[in-house]
């Protein structure tokens, strides 16, 4: 990411929750709302149609069409931007799901403007944000689905050296890239090697898998 503003796609099917999310991600802020779907089925076209990719699209989980789920299913295997969910406090299972999916991660949609700034930021960066006033019950539905390629069999301990191991728990504790370079004083180049490293290793698809894993085998606990 370069200094130019956060390129972000909204996708909800409530004006005034886009509105909403209009007036937080300010163009003063470094974001730029580069289009609006009011529903999931309008959203490939809007992306195709965009002068220059988007670099993160929020999505609502429940829309009247197309939900959020398969929304996103479609963004990544267009190899899409990364997608951020928007969910209320109750829907462990579908955001569970939506981690299936390929989202980079959820957030409350009553969370405070901070913490949503910060997590458009951290995904549009190529991070990955769960939202830890539900991260524990989305990860007690997500273990309780069958498993797939997201969440590996393969150990930590025998797979990953030292510093592999010290990156993968801070992906678990939801630092960027540029926050673990500072705690482990290596450059972000480093940072980025590592983490291909343990995708490959631990046959994991994504960030978003990555920090599953490290809650669901004890590398760290939720908050």
């Amino acid at each position: 990411m370069n200094d130019a503003a956060v390129r972000v796609v909204l996708v909800d099917d409530q004006d005034l929750v886009r509105s909403g999310l209009r007036r937080i991600l300010r163009r003063r802020d470094g974001f730029e709302v580069v289009a609006e779907c009011s529903d999931g089925d309008e959203v490939p076209a809007t992306l195709a149609g965009l002068d220059a990719p988007a670099d993160v699209v929020v999505m609502d989980l429940r829309m009247k069409r197309v939900g959020g789920i398969e929304a996103t299913v479609g963004v990544r295997a267009a190899g899409g931007p990364p997608v951020l969910v928007l969910t209320t406090f109750d829907d462990d299972e579908l955001l569970s799901t939506a981690l299936r999916a390929g989202a980079a991660g959820f957030v409350l949609k009553d969370s405070a403007a901070e913490d949503l700034i910060r997590s458009v930021r951290a995904v549009a960066a190529g991070d990955s944000w769960l939202d830890p006033a539900v991260t524990a019950r989305v990860l007690t539905a997500y273990r309780a689905a069958p498993p797939d390629r997201t969440t590996s069999a393969r150990s930590a301990d025998d797979a990953l050296t030292s510093r592999e191991a010290e990156v993968l728990e801070a992906i678990g504790g939801g630092l960027t890239n540029a926050e673990i370079a500072v705690r482990l004083h290596i450059s972000e180049l480093t940072v980025k090697s590592h983490i291909g490293r343990i995708f490959t290793k631990l046959d994991l698809r994504d960030r978003a898998a990555a920090v599953v894993y490290a809650f669901d085998h004890g590398i760290v606990r939720p908050r």
